[in-house]
């Protein structure tokens, strides 16, 4: 059963994403002192008292006007306010009610989701009072004082709202797949995730930078869950400016390491970037499983060598994520679309995946049969006594040997290579530990000298 939904509605800069980060007991909803910072609607999970939900922080509400983003932003608060057990509309207490909170009030009246009152920017316990009495006119009940900086009233406000909220049986939790869609600025990351839910979940514009905040949406297939999260687009950082920006590009970069997968969506019409090799790179370093998504691929001219040149460009760029397998997908048609989850299904399982002691050593006996490991001029020669798998996600071996220092990099590459062709590992990285003799008798002196303590 899945967590019911709190929708937080209200103008802009009354401060709405200020209470989510509140209610929620983290910062993950971007806030800043501007205008129209919020422009999808963002999930966040919560509790209070016994109950668990997701209160979802959606943008600013202007009826009277059409420009720019201001229509998309109204469809979004309008399908989160369609999923929600309840709604908290959140006004500014320092102002005043305002014309604008009268047509949201009436507006919220006009459906039959239930709607809990916040009067924001009440800091002050007494005037506060005050502040909210005023807000008794848009007919929505009794007006809560709150402060969203300091938390001030949230426990009165939360205790009205968890009323209208189902509790859900722990057993009923589910095990999600979270899925990160990261990339440059305007490749298709928000058309991939409608694709995904088939709505418009992500505002979509031709507009550089139109995805501000981590977006996340739950997709089930068969009987898997899958957590959905589209990311700002990430710029060069010379190009990027502190502010809305700058916080987007940072939560991407959580999204990233907190991800099972990572879907690294490319524009097939501009081809592999400098930006796209870096960001590739980043992925491999925090360790997550990885799928190259080509997207506008029905954009491309083809003929009978399009693929495949395009299959070589993109190993030959990307020759250091040789493991991430690819698709060639187009988000506006949908064409290849559903078959990324089962690419996802596989990169998970060996993410995930552990080998025993004594398979490990049978890939390493047979890797050193074929090529042995390399003589120094001096006669020195590598040699590997055992390895061990110590950790997963990503999955990571530990190789005990003579001395570190006798294996090349072409070697280590030689026996990461033995390891896929035999073990599989196909979408996420691998890590080896190359331990020698004199680190082990380190490590050994500093655990006596403890016990000893």
């Amino acid at each position: 059963m899945p967590l019911p939904v709190v929708a937080v509605i209200g103008r802009p800069n009354v401060g709405k994403s200020t209470l989510v980060n509140r209610l929620a007991g983290a910062r993950d909803a971007i806030v800043h002192d501007q205008p129209g910072v919020t422009r999808d609607r963002t999930y966040q999970p919560a509790f209070w008292r016994d109950r668990e939900f997701m209160v979802v922080d959606t943008g600013g509400l202007i009826f009277d006007d059409d420009t720019e983003f201001l229509p998309h932003i109204r469809e979004q608060a309008l399908i989160a306010l369609a999923e929600a057990s309840a709604a908290i509309l959140v006004v500014n207490g320092q102002d005043g009610p305002t014309e604008a909170d009268r047509e949201i009030a009436q507006w919220l009246r006009q459906h039959t989701v239930p709607a809990v009152l916040a009067v924001n920017k009440c800091e002050s316990p007494d005037q506060g009072l005050i502040q909210a009495a005023q807000f008794w006119e848009l007919g929505l009940g009794e007006p809560h004082p709150v402060s969203g900086i300091h938390g001030n009233g949230t426990g009165e406000l939360l205790d009205q709202l968890v009323e209208y909220l189902v509790p859900v049986n722990p057993e009923d939790e589910l095990d999600e797949v979270k899925v990160a869609i990261v990339g440059r600025p305007n490749v298709g990351k928000s058309s991939l995730l409608n694709a995904f839910v088939g709505e418009s979940r992500a505002i979509v514009s031709p507009i550089s930078g139109t995805t501000r905040d981590a977006i996340d949406m739950v997709v089930k297939r068969k009987d898997q869950h899958y957590r959905l999260v589209d990311t700002a687009g990430i710029r060069k950082k010379k190009n990027v400016n502190y502010g809305p920006e700058f916080f987007g590009i940072n939560r991407a970069f959580k999204a990233i390491r907190r991800a099972d997968v990572v879907l690294l969506v490319i524009d097939a019409v501009d081809g592999i970037t400098e930006q796209d090799q870096k960001l590739a790179g980043r992925v491999e370093d925090d360790g997550r499983a990885c799928i190259l998504v080509v997207n506008k691929w029905d954009a491309v001219e083809k003929d009978a060598h399009t693929i495949y040149e395009y299959d070589r460009t993109l190993t030959g760029k990307l020759y250091f994520m040789e493991w991430a397998p690819h698709i060639y997908v187009s988000a506006m048609t949908g064409q290849r679309v559903p078959k990324i989850l089962d690419l996802v299904d596989q990169a998970v399982i060996a993410h995930r995946r552990r080998i025993t002691t004594a398979v490990v050593n049978e890939v390493l006996e047979e890797a050193t049969g074929w090529h042995s490991p390399p003589t120094t001029r001096q006669g020195r020669q590598g040699r590997i006594y055992y390895g061990t798998q110590v950790s997963a996600q990503p999955p990571t071996f530990a190789l005990f040997v003579n001395d570190p220092a006798l294996f090349t990099d072409n070697y280590r590459r030689y026996i990461e290579k033995q390891f896929r062709q035999n073990l599989g590992f196909e979408g996420t990285p691998i890590r080896f530990l190359w331990r020698g003799k004199k680190m082990r008798e380190l490590e050994r002196g500093s655990a006596n000298r403890a016990t000893k303590v």
